[in-house]
């Protein structure tokens, strides 16, 4: 049995939320009491302050700036700023900073098995709008959506997205290997048919199938791709 633990909505002001978690990557509560000074010690909680009553972050505080998503991020904005500002407008159920947290987590794990990250997020922007506990009419579980038989191929829970996100990554990362020099085909767009229409179909068709849903799965996420890399230029 999987167990759900909801993202925490946030209690206090958004704006030092963001400068909090962006610094620390915790949250003040889960901090056990004995750690508190330490927390202070290494964080200027005065500067944190001042930023978050200010439009304008400090330079003196670089790990903080770019944290207030939809309004003082600087230019050009960082990956994880750009998809964060993406989940906001696809997924409005998501607060901001549960959207950081996963855009950060995302691109680690696309680093991690050498994937672009922006390919990959918009990949995920299109599965599920980032939403842990999606679940498609197919049945499809997650985050990075998995069937019940895929994730336990892959050994993957599907409902948590540190466990999906690491599978997905490593899965797409997979195909785009295995079709690199294969074709002239690009092996991004063959490693996407492959997500969404399987290996099988890919090896059928020598390509990508014909199929509908899947050429259409394709250039949404291509488009969602270019939104994604314009934010990171010409961010706002």
């Amino acid at each position: 049995m999987i167990e759900r633990t909801p993202f925490r909505r946030a209690a206090l002001p958004l704006s030092t939320l963001f400068l909090v978690t962006a610094c620390t990557s915790l949250s003040f509560s889960s901090i056990p009491p004995a750690r508190h000074d330490e927390l202070v010690a290494t964080v200027d909680v005065r500067g944190l302050r001042e930023a978050a009553l200010s439009w304008h972050i400090p330079h003196s505080l670089g790990t903080a700036r770019g944290a207030r998503l939809l309004a003082d991020a600087p230019r050009p904005a960082r990956i994880e700023v750009a998809v964060a500002r993406a989940i906001v407008r696809s997924n409005p159920l998501l607060e901001p900073l549960d959207a950081l947290r996963l855009a950060t987590v995302a691109a680690r794990r696309a680093r991690e098995a050498g994937l672009d990250p922006n390919f990959f997020c918009a990949t995920l922007l299109q599965e599920s709008a980032f939403d842990p506990f999606a679940v498609s009419s197919a049945g499809a579980l997650g985050i990075a959506q998995f069937t019940l038989e895929t994730a336990d191929a892959f050994g993957i829970e599907p409902l948590d997205p540190q466990s999906a996100l690491a599978g997905s990554a490593r899965l797409l990362a997979a195909y785009v290997r295995r079709y690199r020099g294969t074709s002239a085909a690009d092996p991004y767009v063959l490693a996407l048919a492959a997500y969404n229409a399987g290996p099988l179909a890919v090896q059928r068709y020598a390509g990508v199938p014909p199929y509908a849903e899947t050429r259409a799965y394709i250039g949404d996420i291509i488009d969602r791709l270019g939104r994604i890399v314009r934010d990171e230029i010409t961010y706002p």
